[in-house]
This record gives C-alpha cells, sequence and structure tokens, in this order.
C-alpha cells in the first residue's frame, strides 16, 4: 500500500462518531455531581443595576446559588471587554448578563433564572443606525489594516469618466446560528481548571482563562474536540466560558452553562449592517478609471469592531483611481464580531453588483467586464500576486454554467408565471497563516501520533492534518493518529480567517520531516517511549512577505422569480475556485458547498431587525431568524483548478472555508436582476421586497 497523497478524499476519522451519537461536545460531558447555570439577561438598553432579588429563587428546591454583580467572584481586567460580566453594575445594552442562577438540574435553573428581580435605573440610549450619524468617525484599522486607502484623485476621475455607476446597498444585521449552542462546562480541582467548551481556539481560550483569574495557564485545561459549528462567533471566548468558571468556583461543583439560542443574538457577536455606496467610473471600453468603496457600519461602546467591507475594493479590480474607506458609530447595541468572512461578505455583495450595474450600462457581457479589468498587481498596495487565477475560474465557470449561450436581455425567459434569469460574480479572500507548534512522534509498532492544539469545528481538520503528516512521513494514512482539541497538547492559532489548516498543517509538516530525517539517521529499535521531534514556525509563518497572497473564485446562479407570489427559487449555483492545493477532495467540497448555502441565505433569506427602542433584535430563534432549509437548496457544483503557488506554505494550500459565501449573494442578486429587469439593493430579497418591485414596475 502507498502512502496517501495530499488531494485525495479521505473520509473524516470522527465522522462515525458524530453520526452515531458517540461524539461528546461541551455540554454532555458526563461529570459526576454536574450543576447547571442559566444566565439573567438585562432588559433595559443602557443604565445600571440598582438592586437584585434573588429571595424566591434561592426558595426553589435544588438552586445552589444566584451570582450578581454583587457576589459574583472578581476578575482581573481583561483586553475584551464582553468578558467582564457581572463585575459591576453597569449595563452596556439589552441582553447583558446581570445575574446567573445555578441548580441542580437545568431546569430548575432556568426556573430560578425567571424567579430572579432586577431593578434598573435606565439612562437614555440610542440604538438608531443612520449612514450619516452625528457620531460618526474614521476608526484608525480595520482588521490588519488602515481603515482608508486610497490613490490618485478619485473625485475628480470619476466625474470626468465617460460611464458612471453610483450606487448604495445595503446588508441587515446578520447572526450566527450554530447547530451547537455556546456551552461549557467547568470544573475546579483545588486551584486547577478544566473546561470543555465549544470553541475555535482551545489556546486563546486557555490564555483568556489564565489572565483573567491570575492562574498560571499550565493549571487550566480546555478540551475542545468536538464543536457543532463556530462561523467566527466561537473564535474567541464568549460569556458563556467564563461564567461557568465563575460559577463553578463559587459553588464547589462542576457547572455546565449551555446559552439559550433565544439570546444568542445579543451575546455571541453578530455581523453589523452595512450601508456601503459604490461609484465606478469607466471609459466606454469597460476600462475601470475610478472606484469609490465608501462604508458606513456601528459597533458597541463595549468593544470596536468594524465590518471590513471596502477591503476587497483594494484587491479585486484595475484603477487608476481608488478609494476605499470606512466610517463606523458606536451604539448601544450588542457587541458585533467575526461572521463568516467578516468584510468580505458583504464588501463583495455590494462591489460585484455594482460591477454587474455597469456592465449593463455599457451593454458589456459582466465575465468580459470583469477579465477586462483583471489587475497584475494588489491595486492597493503594487505588490505582485503569489497566484492569481480570477480569469481562469471565471472562464472555467462560464463553460461549466453555459454562460455563453444565454439571452444577455433581462426579463427575457419565462416559463408560465416564472421569470428565469442567471448571474455571476466574482470571490476573493485573503490567504492569512499564524506560528503554531506540533508533535509528530514514531511508535515502535511502526505507527505515528501528530499532536496539536487544533481545533476540528466539523471541517475535517484531523483527517486532513494526518494526510499532510502522513505525505511528509511517506507512509500510509491509517498508520498516522492525528490529536487535537486539546490545550496540554502543542499550543495553535485558532480556526479562523480560513487560516487554521494553512498554520496548523505547515507545524506538522515540518515536524514530520525532521522526525523523518532524524528516523533516517536512527539504526537501533525505537524505545517503548518512541522517537518525538516538536515544530515551532514562529519566525516563518508569520514573516513578511513580498506578494499579496488571495484566494480567488466565480460563482454563477441561475434562479426563478415567480411573479405571482415574489418568491425566489435558485436552480442551479456553480462555483469555480483558485486555492491553492487542495488538500482533500471530499471535505473542500463540503466546505466550499456549505459556504455557498451560507451566502444563498444572506441573499435571500436572512435577516435581523434592530429594534432601536430596545437596542434588541426581535428575531430572536431560528423560527424568526430564517435560515436555508433543503427545500432552499439546490444540487451545488463546487468546482476547483490546479492551482500551483510555492509563495503559500509547505503544502502549497490556500485557506477554503470562506471564500464560498463571498460573491454568492451577488450572483444570486444579480440572477434576479436578468430575470425581472428590476435592481433591488437591500439584501434579503424577500417575497415582499420583490413582489412590491413587480407591481410597482408593472
Amino acid at each position: 500500500m502507498t502512502h496517501t497523497a495530499l488531494g485525495a478524499p479521505a473520509e473524516r476519522r470522527e465522522g462515525r462518531q458524530k453520526v452515531s451519537g458517540a461524539a461528546r461536545y461541551a455540554a454532555e460531558q458526563p461529570v459526576p455531581g454536574r450543576a447547571h447555570a442559566w444566565p439573567v439577561p438585562a432588559t433595559i438598553a443602557r443604565g445600571r443595576v440598582t438592586g437584585v432579588d434573588t429571595t424566591a429563587a434561592l426558595a426553589l428546591p435544588g438552586v445552589l446559588a444566584v451570582l450578581t454583580p454583587d457576589d459574583a467572584p472578581r476578575l482581573a481586567e481583561s483586553d475584551d471587554a464582553t468578558l467582564a460580566v457581572l463585575q459591576d453594575p453597569h449595563v452596556p445594552h439589552r441582553g447583558w448578563c446581570v445575574a446567573l442562577a445555578v441548580a441542580e438540574t437545568l431546569e430548575t435553573a432556568r426556573a430560578a433564572a425567571r424567579a430572579v428581580r432586577v431593578t434598573y435605573a435606565g439612562e437614555p440610549h440610542d440604538a438608531e443606525f443612520t449612514e450619516d450619524h452625528p457620531r460618526a468617525y474614521e476608526p484608525e484599522q480595520v482588521s490588519s489594516g488602515p481603515a482608508r486607502v486610497e490613490h490618485g484623485d478619485p473625485e475628480a476621475a470619476f466625474a470626468a469618466a465617460p460611464v458612471r455607476v453610483d450606487t448604495t446597498y445595503r446588508v441587515p444585521p446578520l447572526h450566527n446560528h450554530p447547530l451547537e449552542p455556546h456551552a461549557t462546562t467547568a470544573q475546579w480541582t483545588g486551584d486547577r481548571l478544566t473546561v470543555h467548551t465549544s470553541s475555535q481556539g482551545g489556546t486563546t481560550a486557555r490564555s483568556v482563562l489564565a489572565q483573567l483569574f491570575a492562574l498560571p495557564e499550565e493549571r487550566i485545561t480546555v478540551v475542545s474536540e468536538h464543536v457543532g459549528g463556530g462561523f467566527g462567533a466561537k473564535g474567541t471566548p464568549r460569556p458563556d466560558l467564563v461564567l461557568a468558571a465563575m460559577a463553578a468556583r463559587h459553588t464547589g461543583c462542576p457547572v455546565t452553562l449551555a446559552q439559550a439560542r433565544r439570546d444568542m443574538p445579543t451575546v455571541v457577536g453578530h455581523r453589523a449592517p452595512t450601508v456601503q455606496r459604490l461609484r465606478l467610473g469607466a471609459s466606454t471600453d469597460g476600462r475601470l478609471t475610478a472606484l469609490l468603496h465608501e462604508v458606513s457600519t456601528y459597533t458597541s461602546h463595549v468593544r470596536e469592531f468594524v465590518e471590513y467591507a471596502a477591503v476587497v475594493s483594494r484587491v479585486m479590480y484595475a484603477t487608476p483611481a481608488l478609494r476605499s474607506s470606512h466610517r463606523v458609530v458606536a451604539l448601544d447595541v450588542p457587541s458585533n464580531s467575526w461572521m463568516r468572512a467578516p468584510g468580505e461578505a458583504p464588501g463583495m455583495y455590494a462591489l460585484e453588483s455594482a460591477v454587474d450595474e455597469l456592465a449593463d450600462v455599457l451593454g458589456m457581457d459582466p465575465v468580459e467586464l470583469r477579465v477586462r479589468n483583471d489587475p497584475d498587481r494588489e491595486p492597493a498596495g503594487g505588490a505582485p500576486f503569489s497566484s492569481r487565477h480570477l480569469v481562469d475560474c471565471l472562464r472555467e465557470g462560464a463553460r461549466r454554467f453555459g454562460w455563453d449561450g444565454r439571452d444577455r436581455r433581462p426579463g427575457a425567459r419565462r416559463d408560465g408565471p416564472l421569470l428565469i434569469g442567471t448571474g455571476v460574480a466574482a470571490a476573493t479572500y485573503p490567504v492569512k497563516v499564524s506560528p503554531s507548534t506540533a508533535c509528530a512522534r514514531a511508535l515502535p509498532d511502526g505507527g505515528f501520533v501528530v499532536q496539536v492544539n487544533a481545533a476540528d469545528i466539523g471541517t475535517g481538520a484531523r483527517t486532513v492534518l494526518a494526510q499532510v503528516a502522513a505525505d511528509a512521513l511517506g507512509v500510509p494514512l491509517d498508520r498516522v493518529r492525528t490529536d487535537v482539541g486539546n490545550s496540554d497538547l502543542p499550543p495553535a492559532p485558532l480556526a479562523g480567517d480560513s487560516s487554521g489548516t494553512a498554520s496548523w498543517g505547515w507545524a506538522v509538516h515540518q515536524a514530520c520531516t525532521e522526525l523523518t530525517a532524524r528516523l533516517a539517521r536512527h539504526t537501533r529499535p525505537l524505545p517503548d517511549e518512541g522517537i518525538e521531534v516538536r515544530a515551532d514556525t514562529t519566525g516563518r509563518a508569520d514573516a513578511d512577505s513580498p506578494y499579496a497572497r488571495h484566494a480567488f473564485g466565480a460563482h454563477f446562479a441561475e434562479v426563478t422569480v415567480d411573479t405571482i407570489t415574489g418568491e425566489t427559487r435558485v436552480r442551479r449555483l456553480l462555483g469555480v475556485y483558485a486555492a491553492g492545493r487542495i488538500l482533500n477532495a471530499r471535505t473542500a467540497r463540503s466546505q466550499f458547498v456549505g459556504a455557498m448555502v451560507m451566502g444563498l441565505g444572506m441573499a435571500l433569506t436572512e435577516h435581523s431587525t434592530l429594534d432601536s427602542a430596545f437596542g434588541d433584535f426581535p428575531e430572536a430563534d431560528l423560527a424568526g431568524y430564517h435560515v436555508p432549509t433543503h427545500a432552499d437548496v439546490p444540487d451545488i457544483e463546487a468546482h476547483w483548478i490546479d492551482e500551483e503557488d510555492p509563495h503559500l506554505n509547505p503544502m502549497g494550500s490556500k485557506g477554503i472555508g470562506e471564500i464560498g459565501i463571498v460573491g454568492t449573494a451577488a450572483a444570486l442578486g444579480n440572477a434576479v436582476h436578468h430575470a425581472t429587469g428590476i435592481r433591488l439593493r437591500e439584501l434579503p430579497l424577500t417575497p415582499d421586497r420583490i413582489l412590491t418591485a413587480l407591481l410597482s414596475e408593472g
């Protein structure tokens, strides 16, 4: 048997455990004597707690404690103010935890939380987001770059352009709703803390707990063996982790806190709404002469996070005059945070919709317009691309989709009451990588163990890392075991920014390569404990690169729009990606398809409403916040081109977890326009909006 090469469609190693129910998640740990905790959320938008009456709650049989700002364990200061729960009476937004009930059973904890009576001194609040808010400001940074990038004279270039598009697109608040809610089981043994938590980064969680509870990191173990989805919301610790540890310390018994789904919109982060003005200037032959992408959004007073939607305009198209800028206003709202493809997902929806509008004005095929403006260097900084095969993705996608045979005229295809349209959009996502450590051990029985504190959030990380190891060791895949999801393992960065596999895989590859060389020099039988090599990619994985490193893709969509009901149905959805070397064909396709489904939801069903009177979201569960179901999803196709890029990591891979969502919403929106001839510029494209537009046109 030959060793398994990277790229093979190996089955996920934990798959059988998950489908059989054997996989244990954070709230399912069989810990003897475990209690349960239930938070009490604030019911005001801003103010302070003036009193907490716990009498009725503590009178319930089985209630162990009710923690309040007066008696909860004190925490050290944190860099993340969203974790400073029960430390003072201040209420920064509705839903903020103001008390925590702990009881012997989940049902009793919930009943106790409802029996707590909290009084407040309310203060005037502002939860009204407008793009011209008087307190809006330009932040210093967004993500890892400046809030504004500008070259040339964008205003003058746009004014002088013979062809112009000036349009505004709106994306509403969006929420992560992983199947497994945020949950933690915490247990103290003396001064040692063990937590099982649903987290995208156990190493980060351990560091935060050590800081908050003033403990050495070696006294804390964070286990995240199985994670039922994260999508960014579990990238950094959330209040459930801290509250469970506080309750366990206060009561002296293990405590599980599973966040109620109806409370998740306020406590685990969300995608803030964006208002995006796009101004595109072009010559009559379709060459861009100006691109202005200006974004307005909000953040909370607790912690600044800016949805960096305009950064995509710094990457996508060649233009001599560019402005990419952001303005943000701090409101009395729940803290926004990472949601799958933050920045890129809403930003590419607006940019690619505007490019489609420009193609209409020019009378040019939208694929050819994108090809014509493909840059040879990154527009914002001028760095050469390590690889850029967007044109190849567009060409291959058009071939597979049958794009050349379409009638360009909007509203030209009809099947009874159904209007039929097709659309296209490009996609991009940056290549990111962080330093990681990993261990590789050769055992006397001929097997190998690879250890790294990676988080398998449903992406198949265990399997892919085993493939990386087997390939570097030159052995069959079944001889490699992968240990992940425990902070006692070699530390590793979190699973986020589509950087997990690239970061962990680099360390695994290095450890296995060094182990192979060491074994070649070893002529005696292996000792009982085997031979181990530890690798650390610090200084290489985080070294500056002279290249602009990005993944690219193209999305094609066909939809029907019902002229009677206004309902949009997706008939076809196809994506083609250039994402370096694909490490596992099976898990990669799953990630691409899953992200495209999320993009479908962003386009057609998902939205939330910020109630400015209460500073909260009425869509507090999956009955009010609509994610796509099986009936909404067609047979999605995901393909990729063979891309070799020597400037990334030893595997030659790019992140693939998020690029599938980027561009999907724009492709669907462009298809709806092609079907109807009506340009809708606010997501989601729900039946009421479409039907209203159809009736007004009729």
